[in-house]
């Protein structure tokens, strides 16, 4: 007999957290980890030195925050331009720079992107997003779920950065289980970055195999005309 699969709330935060890892990871191009352990919180807020956030609506309902102390979040604006080839020199050094709002706002948007998937992938349900908000902030300023959601719960999840800097993601969103009724193919995550990296290297190989051949054209036209 096969044994039902139930996604809980737990299960969909673990989703969450391996797209926070993976996307900044791959952004920075410095490992970013998250804690074994989850954190039960009374409700979520934006807290010291940045604060983001991020509504989500759909198959079910939630709120995202992400607070960034003032080094986690210069580590990671920093290696995130320096990665795109930036030069250091032209970088930011506070936290309050408008640019460094406007990256941890766009990174944010990719981890939720990312998040959405897979979560379409997995339980075969859909949420959209709204625009994710930044805001530097010098005191705990307390932010509720503005939705239809009766007692949300919320977790805590703390993130190190490779130079132990440490920020925390938290979620607020409905108790919910998704029970699986019959087997289903997750569908396979897209990389669009590997689909341009094999779609380039088979343009050169194109290019390589034109040229090889022009060459041994033309050796053979010489040898033809010499009648060897």
């Amino acid at each position: 007999m096969r044994k039902t699969k139930v996604v809980t709330s737990e299960d969909i935060l673990l989703k969450l957290c391996q797209s926070a890892t993976a996307v900044l990871t791959k952004a920075t191009d410095s490992p970013v980890h998250h804690a074994a352990m989850v954190q039960k919180i009374v409700k979520t807020s934006l807290k010291p030195d940045i604060g983001c956030f991020v509504l989500f609506d759909g198959g079910f309902s939630g709120l995202v925050v992400i607070n960034f102390s003032s080094a986690a979040a210069l580590e990671i604006y920093r290696n995130y331009m320096q990665h795109m080839g930036i030069p250091e020199e032209e970088l930011a050094t506070l936290h309050t720079a408008d640019e460094v709002g406007d990256v941890l706002g766009e990174l944010m948007n990719q981890i939720i992107g990312d998040f959405t998937g897979k979560i379409k992938r997995s339980i075969q349900t859909s949420i959209t997003q709204n625009q994710p908000k930044m805001m530097a902030v010098n005191k705990n300023i307390s932010v509720s779920v503005d939705s239809n959601i009766d007692k949300p719960q919320a977790r805590r999840v703390s993130f190190t950065t490779e130079q132990n800097h440490i920020f925390y993601l938290e979620l607020a969103m409905e108790r919910t289980e998704f029970i699986q009724l019959q087997d289903f193919e997750e569908g396979e995550e897209v990389d669009p970055d590997s689909i341009l990296e094999a779609e380039t290297v088979r343009r050169l190989e194109e290019k390589s195999t034109d040229k090889s051949e022009k060459k041994d054209g033309g050796s053979n036209d010489l040898l033809d005309e010499l009648g060897i």
